[in-house]
């Protein structure tokens, strides 16, 4: 069976629930991109006192959705042009090394996981019909799987710990609706395809591929937003 990465596990503390429960808001909108944060409010909407909230918080800095401003409190990031590109010349390489590396590294039988879970997201008619490609957080993410299925655990930190939440609230924002729906529901089918086939040099450049054209999808509407 495949492994669950720490940062997703069911949480233990009063810290690790808020703290799930933040960054859903944060990666989601529900708390908005650029917005102020307020230690008040947040202990009041998520029934914290200060010291675990304050835990949560520096967590949440750790795992680049919060910043710290000087003279100006703590804010969540702004979704910007500049942030993408950065972010996503980082995730494009790190992504296409842990394809490469599942290629080697991943069961016969995490493959035929992978591949279930590509047939369960073609269920849902929105996937179906090319409007929306939602992928929930840790097992139900095609690239979390895959990431995981590198067995290196540094770059499983990097990508499924320290840059995860930040990539998904970029993905889940802007990147999982419009016209790229099936097209990247079919490079996820190529790319498992290419790392049941153990060729890791075609999974690499595949994922690389996938990766920049889904940035080209988010810089566009980041464009038409003027940000």
């Amino acid at each position: 069976m495949h492994q669950v990465h720490p940062a997703l596990r069911q949480p233990i503390t009063a810290a690790d629930r808020v703290l799930q429960e933040i960054q859903r808001a944060i990666v989601e909108g529900d708390i908005a991109a650029g917005s102020k944060i307020s230690e008040p409010e947040l202990a009041r909407r998520f029934d914290l006192s200060r010291a675990p909230l304050r835990e949560a918080l520096a967590r949440l800095e750790r795992c680049h959705l919060i910043e710290r401003i000087p003279n100006a409190g703590a804010r969540v990031v702004t979704l910007s042009t500049a942030g993408l590109l950065a972010l996503y010349q980082l995730r494009e390489n790190l992504e296409g090394l842990a394809c490469k590396l599942a290629a080697e590294h991943m069961t016969d039988a995490e493959i035929t996981e992978v591949r279930q879970l590509l047939d369960q997201h073609l269920s849902s008619q929105r996937v179906r019909e090319g409007e929306s490609y939602y992928q929930e957080a840790g097992d139900l993410d095609f690239h979390y799987r895959v990431i995981l299925g590198s067995k290196n655990s540094y770059l499983i930190n990097i990508l499924c710990d320290e840059l995860y939440f930040l990539v998904r609230m970029y993905r889940v924002q802007l990147g999982m609706n419009g016209p790229r729906v099936s097209r990247a529901f079919d490079e996820h089918k190529a790319i498992i395809n290419a790392i049941a086939n153990r060729d890791g040099e075609l999974a690499d450049l595949l994922m690389r591929r996938h990766i920049a054209a889904s940035r080209r999808n988010i810089e566009l509407q980041l464009q038409q937003m003027g940000t």
